[in-house]
C-alpha cells in the first residue's frame, strides 16, 4: 500500500492556531491584564494557515434559472495570514490534534487583534549605515 500524506486544510472562515502557553506576556510582546490570563478569556497564537474567508454568492447566480452550471466559488478574504500572532477569545476555540501537533481551530469573529512583521527595507538601511 503506497504511503499518503495527510494534509488538513482550514474551510470557511476559520484558521488554524499553534497555541502559545497561557502567560502575562505573549512572545510577541502584548501584555494581557491578569483577569484576562487568570480567567483564561484570551489567548495568543501563531497562525498556521487559514480558511479561503466566507462565500460569497456571484451576482449572476441570482439571475440565472439554470444552476447546472457551477462556477468557482468566491470568497471575502480573511485579515490573518500565515505567521501572524492572534489574540483571540479562548472560549471560541476547538483544540485538536493532528500529526501528533496541538492545534486551536479558531473563527475569524473570535479574533480580537493581529500582530504582522513587516520588513521595512528603510529601517534596515539606517541601521546598516551605523
Amino acid at each position: 500500500m503506497a504511503d499518503l500524506k495527510k494534509k488538513l486544510i482550514v474551510v470557511g472562515d476559520r484558521i488554524l492556531v499553534r497555541p502559545e502557553s497561557g502567560e502575562e506576556r505573549t512572545g510577541a510582546g502584548l501584555y494581557l491584564p491578569q483577569t484576562a490570563v487568570s480567567s483564561r478569556q484570551a489567548q495568543g497564537g501563531w497562525v498556521v494557515t487559514v480558511g479561503p474567508g466566507v462565500p460569497i454568492p456571484e451576482p449572476a447566480d441570482f439571475e440565472d434559472a439554470d444552476f447546472g452550471e457551477h462556477s468557482q466559488p468566491r470568497y471575502l478574504p480573511m485579515q490573518a495570514q500565515e505567521g501572524d500572532y492572534v489574540l483571540f477569545l479562548k472560549k471560541a476555540a476547538i483544540e485538536i490534534t493532528f500529526d501528533k501537533k496541538q492545534y486551536l481551530i479558531v473563527p475569524n469573529a473570535a479574533i480580537l487583534v493581529l500582530i504582522r512583521e513587516e520588513w521595512d527595507p528603510a529601517a534596515w538601511h539606517d541601521d546598516a549605515a551605523e
